[in-house]
């Protein structure tokens, strides 16, 4: 009599995860949100057989994360409640892959969308404002104001910029390669004062280090005796987003800037740049990288008074006969 094998729900989301890693090595988040987001349906219904799960589960799951509350007592916002109910379907096409009977993952409907809010942007003239915010006097000056321009020259995200070593960039050509959301390269550009800023920075260093940007404790301004700063494992540290999003936080603050303002802003103020400037939306989409031109299109809306003055300046209603 052949026994049949059982599969128990944290098992296979390991099982899962470690396939997860493998399909994006480059991409360590991914698998990480995953486990979080799995282990709370492990939180909720227990270490069950995966052949347990079935539509009534699933519909007192969606109703417990729409409930649930963190250690600070935030709720769950309908986008983060979807992410979870994304990796759930993902997990199920997994084990659906592997022949072990469970529920339908095409089931499994998404929370209702939030409504999308207009981005925060920088103008030109706030722009100027966070620039002249850093200061000789400010430690990593150089650094930092190399960060705060290549932001807003080239509409990376964070975690694109946080990735770049210093073998990736061309000041020659002000163009170079990020790896972006997917594991896509895309190719960006940057201004001269962008590139003038990433060349002082780099002038400055004397470490041989790979990554291009240093965390605090680890950067090298002037080192009079040549040595090279290691940590305790005897390696440079990246500059983390986290780092990157204080660095910026603290220069708008500095700035008096009033708004709110992370790395995000100054790609959303690189994209309404563009925009104001003639730019067209399908331009714009490639450069930010973003697969679909609907995501885009949030940048006519931050746009609308520039819009507005182009349309009062040059619109024509006909003469009456």
């Amino acid at each position: 009599m052949t026994i049949q094998k059982r599969h128990y729900l944290s098992d296979l989301i390991m099982d899962f995860i470690e396939d997860v890693e493998l399909k994006h090595p480059h991409s360590p988040n991914t698998a990480r949100n995953y486990n979080l987001y799995l282990n709370r349906l492990v939180d909720f219904a227990g270490n069950i057989l995966v052949e347990e799960i079935d539509g009534e589960l699933i519909r007192k799951y969606r109703l417990w994360l729409n409930r649930f509350t963190d250690d600070h007592n935030r709720r769950l916002k309908p986008v983060t409640q979807n992410y979870h109910l994304i990796a759930l379907r993902g997990f199920l096409k997994y084990c659906s892959k592997r022949d072990i009977v469970t529920y339908d993952s095409n089931k499994i409907e998404l929370a209702t969308k939030e409504k999308r809010t207009t981005a925060s942007y920088l103008t030109l003239d706030e722009m100027a404002q966070l620039l002249a915010a850093v200061e000789i006097k400010d430690k990593n000056y150089l650094r930092d104001k190399a960060i705060l321009n290549l932001l807003f020259s080239s509409g990376m995200r964070v975690s694109e910029l946080c990735q770049l070593n210093c073998s990736d960039i061309n000041l020659k050509r002000r163009e170079f390669q990020v790896l972006g959301k997917g594991n896509k390269n895309r190719l960006v550009f940057i201004s001269q004062a962008a590139a003038e800023s990433l060349h002082d920075y780099l002038y400055s260093r004397t470490d041989t280090a790979i990554p291009l940007f240093l965390n605090e404790s680890h950067n090298i301004a002037i080192n009079h005796d040549d040595e090279k700063v290691r940590d305790q494992k005897g390696e440079y540290r990246r500059l983390t987003p986290r780092s990157v999003q204080r660095i910026v936080s603290h220069y708008a603050a500095k700035a008096g800037i009033i708004k709110h303002v992370s790395p995000h802003t100054l790609r959303h103020s690189f994209a309404t740049n563009l925009l104001e400037n003639g730019a067209d939306l399908r331009s714009i989409q490639v450069m930010l990288g973003h697969e679909d031109i609907s995501t885009t299109q949030i940048y006519t809306h931050m746009a609308s008074p520039h819009l507005r003055k182009v349309h009062e300046q040059f619109h024509r209603d006909p003469k009456l006969l």
